[in-house]
């Protein structure tokens, strides 16, 4: 424990329990330029009584979402690092080599990546990593309402007082890529909110999730004390000003159709 005190990063945080050193609950903060950014995700750890021989069994806390391939809706971990998933070598658990801060930031670098849509291996079409991106920032707007409402023991200030200094940058981040103005991952905060640039597609099955979600994060976070009031409480179309009905409106409508 001393190596992962000395050595954690600064985006994830863990807490052990005096009565039950056999546990250890960790939160890793989503990444920049990743569909995960700014979100929290939390992992219980269980060492078993043979440890380290073999690795520890670790669950994620899911809220019943499935927002990585890694990362099962029942909390299951696939990871070869865990044994979990097929792996050679220095892959898989190694009792004289393998640390917790290994899995740990295997968690955050290698599972929350920037395109986790890969993190399945087989042939996949170029462009869907895009697409999977979308669904997964929206589920991790969904998770950011789940903590809020029910926040992990022995975290909730922790969760609370993250929240309260990134909210503004996820609402404007549900602003960007719900517009369209920035590829899902890649919002830097800095994109003003009125902004009508446009530069990718945006499904309507992404513009839908984010109409709902971004209201209730504007509830949820202004109940915690952030500061959102010089942010609008819901979206508003972004406003390209071609006409509904016309041939633009119907080729707008195709495309949406075929990529939602």
């Amino acid at each position: 424990m001393g190596n992962l005190r000395k050595n954690l990063p600064a985006s994830i945080f863990v807490r052990v329990y005096e009565g039950r050193i056999d546990l250890l609950r960790a939160a890793i903060i989503g990444a920049s330029k990743t569909p995960y950014h700014n979100g929290l995700f939390f992992f219980d750890l269980q060492f078993p009584s043979d440890y380290p021989n073999n690795p520890p069994k670790v669950y994620y806390r899911s809220f019943g979402l499935r927002l990585n391939p890694n990362l099962y809706n029942s909390g299951y971990v696939c990871l070869s690092l865990l044994n979990t998933w097929g792996g050679k070598g220095t892959e898989r658990w190694c009792p004289d080599k393998s640390t917790i801060l290994q899995v740990l930031l295997s968690l955050q670098g290698l599972v929350l990546n920037e395109k986790p849509y890969y993190n399945e291996p087989g042939i996949k079409p170029a462009w869907s990593w895009e697409s999977y991106n979308a669904d997964v920032f929206a589920l991790s707007c969904k998770t950011m309402l789940y903590l809020m409402k029910k926040p992990a023991r022995n975290f909730e200030g922790f969760i609370a007082a993250h929240f309260r200094d990134h909210a503004s940058v996820i609402l404007k981040a549900c602003v960007a890529y719900r517009n369209g103005r920035v590829r899902v991952g890649l919002f830097d905060g800095d994109a003003p909110v009125g902004s009508k640039k446009k530069k990718v597609n945006v499904s309507k099955k992404f513009k839908d999730s984010m109409n709902e979600l971004y209201p209730e994060l504007y509830k949820a976070f202004n109940r915690i004390g952030a500061s959102v009031k010089n942010l609008p409480e819901k979206l508003e179309d972004d406003g390209d000003g071609k006409p509904a009905n016309g041939i633009i409106g119907k080729l707008k409508r195709f495309w949406e159709a075929m990529t939602a």
